[in-house]
């Protein structure tokens, strides 16, 4: 019995691990997919590439998102000259977006509770890009935009802002919440059909 009780485990984790480099690989691709909207300077960029990482949470803990999200940026980071700060503050912004969807959602396994879980990581991590992008992120910017062209940038849009973390409250954060809700709604229509091939064999 503990024989098979080891090589189940042993499936679980080759089966896992196989699931998130694949989710991870697809993390990366998205990332390059990425597009501009109307109502957002052009230098800000729509992308999907934490949905695989919200996929990955559900079917497999939150842990397995936060790699996804780790190995997507670090895969990225082999292909940009941005010194890893872009990278950094989109992980960072990704582990907190899954972690709560996933840690809810273990607990109590329920749609209604993986809703709540995602819909609570896209708040943190809209309120979160505030003070990466100001701290982190847009001091690099600066290097290759002068900081009055970024805001300027802002103003074609609102000319009623006057300053960065007023540009990032208004824009960046609404924005940011957009992007994950996004993510949240594709995983509660794709979900369902892919569980049983995420979570393998070993669920049946």
């Amino acid at each position: 019995m503990d024989n098979v009780n080891t090589t189940t485990v042993k499936r679980v984790n080759v089966w896992k691990m196989t699931m998130t480099a694949m989710l991870s690989a697809i993390a990366f691709i998205l990332m390059f997919l990425e597009f501009s909207i109307p109502v957002m300077p052009e230098f800000i960029k729509m992308d999907f590439s934490d949905l695989p990482a919200v996929v990955g949470t559900f079917a497999m803990g939150p842990v397995s998102g936060v790699i996804i999200c780790l190995i997507k940026n670090l895969l990225h980071l082999l292909m940009t000259n941005t010194g890893g700060v872009g990278e950094l503050s989109n992980f960072i912004l990704g582990a907190i977006f899954v972690l709560p969807a996933g840690l809810i959602y273990k607990k109590w396994k329920s749609k209604k509770s993986a809703i709540i879980g995602a819909l609570l990581g896209a708040l943190l991590m809209a309120i979160v890009s505030v003070i990466s992008n100001y701290f982190i992120v847009y001091p690099v910017y600066y290097n290759f935009m002068p900081k009055e062209a970024v805001l300027n940038a802002y103003q074609l849009i609102l000319p009623w802002v006057k300053s960065i973390p007023q540009c990032l409250i208004v824009f960046n954060a609404p924005f940011t919440f957009f992007k994950g809700l996004c993510s949240v709604l594709i995983t509660l229509v794709i979900y369902k059909p892919l569980s049983p091939f995420l979570k393998g064999n070993y669920r049946k």
